[in-house]
């Protein structure tokens, strides 16, 4: 029996009369792995459940924020009791001091913060105050790391590894790509040649410290030392996109995990506990040119929604409990040594990683260092059909081969062994096939 259900084409059929190519957000199409999307109804603990109660095992957790599990009983209590005091205010509330007051204690590279609605607006807010605080206007992001659909975050490489930057969506003018220099993840080499080219007209260099949006690629120690090292040198403002990693790979994220020292953070997610949040802060130096304070000019209508606050200080009570990411993580080197182990047995190629919570999977031979390696080196095509076959054997995973993978505190020793048995079946009908 499929899990792949008819109903599931008819609501996607439903969705796109009235919604533009049937989803509010691309990788949800499943245009990545072919066929049509799950529509889930509704979710508890490590599981969600499609229109017809077909039950997966998810290891999307809407793309990370759900590290407790769906439905965790102490978050839904908080929104329920948040929603009774009012949905929305448009004035300060106690909860927001609360969250800034524990994110700043978690993440000794926080003096002030700044709460926004989603992560878009948190980098596209920090990238500006960067731009304010410096008075430069160039900007360094990275192949394959995600930051959001600004417009000045839209841009690939030029011909040549130090050109203009040229847009990677309709609509983005040239003359805001010409702003920013692309360049290879992990790469100390272009990076050097980078800085002793533009140092001194750079405001930022934005990075996912542990990419996420190009599968899951870990930079080396030296590529993080070497970046905060220039940056230094050239007055550059050092922004880490942790939206997605931010109590995601520990409790202090990745730069606790490799010692750096940002000058900025972007958050999200998991503040949030799944409802739609995000936040910016760093030095309180530079987090003084933020309106009111300067003339660095950055609002939000719905900016520190009481029901976000209210559910995330709820998600934070369980991840500070001693001991909470030690078995995070142990749970998630069980699965990837299983899977590393089911595919060995049937000869597939096949590479995982994992920090805390946060996994990738690559059918390849070798881990790959950033996006071209993922792009060229990774088989995109054996992943639809891994993807499919594990969808059909009842595991949920993210529909693209350039995805992440997350865990959560919801997940047994059951579920990782049932996950483990569907990919063994799903490796062995890869070796057949090839």
């Amino acid at each position: 029996m499929t899990h792949i259900r008819p109903a599931n084409e008819k609501l996607f059929n439903d969705a796109k009369r009235h919604i533009a190519g049937g989803v509010n957000s691309p990788v949800r199409a499943f245009a990545g792995v072919g066929g049509v999307p799950v529509f889930v109804q509704r979710a508890k603990g490590a599981y969600i459940y499609d229109t017809e109660n077909n039950a997966y095992i998810d290891y999307v957790g809407s793309w990370g924020p759900m590290i407790l599990g769906h439905a965790h009983d102490q978050v839904i209590d908080a929104v329920k009791a948040a929603a009774e005091d009012g949905l929305s205010f448009g004035a300060p509330t106690p909860s927001e001091t609360t969250m800034a007051d524990l994110i700043c204690q978690i993440i000794p590279s926080v003096d002030l913060l700044r709460m926004t609605s989603s992560g878009t607006e948190a980098t596209m807010s920090a990238i500006r105050l960067a731009r304010g605080y410096t008075g430069r206007d160039k900007i360094v992001k990275f192949e394959g790391c995600y930051h959001g659909h600004s417009d000045s975050l839209l841009v690939k490489a030029g011909s040549g590894m130090l050109d203009i930057g040229e847009p990677t969506s309709k609509g983005v003018p040239i003359d805001f790509a010409k702003h920013t220099v692309t360049l290879p993840y992990n790469d100390i080499e272009a990076l050097t040649t980078c800085f002793h080219e533009f140092g001194h007209e750079l405001a930022c260099v934005i990075l996912e410290p542990i990419a996420g949006n190009m599968n899951m690629i870990i930079p080396t120690q030296e590529f993080h030392q070497t970046l905060r090292q220039l940056c230094t040198e050239y007055g550059v403002v050092l922004i880490f996109d942790e939206v997605m990693t931010g109590f995601r790979v520990g409790l202090g994220g990745a730069q606790a995990h490799f010692g750096i020292t940002p000058d900025l953070t972007t958050f999200g997610k998991i503040i949030g506990a799944g409802l739609p949040v995000g936040a910016f802060g760093g030095k309180r130096e530079i987090m003084e040119c933020i309106a009111p304070l300067g003339g660095v000019y950055q609002a939000g209508t719905l900016s520190g929604n009481p029901l976000a606050m209210r559910a995330g200080k709820a998600m934070f009570d369980e991840l500070m409990v001693d001991g909470f990411y030690d078995t995070l993580a142990q749970k998630t080197t069980y699965l990837i040594d299983g899977l590393k182990a089911a595919a060995a047995k049937h000869q597939v190629a096949f590479q995982a990683c994992s920090v805390g919570g946060m996994f990738g999977i690559f059918f390849s031979d070798s881990l790959p260092k950033n996006f071209n390696d993922v792009a060229n080196l990774c088989d995109a095509q054996k992943f639809a059909k891994f993807f499919h076959g594990m969808l059909d054997l009842g595991v949920y995973l993210a529909p693209s081969a350039f995805e992440a993978a997350f865990m959560s505190a919801a997940h047994t020793y059951e579920d990782l062994d049932k996950t483990i048995k569907a990919a063994e079946q799903v490796f062995l009908q890869l070796s057949q096939a090839s």
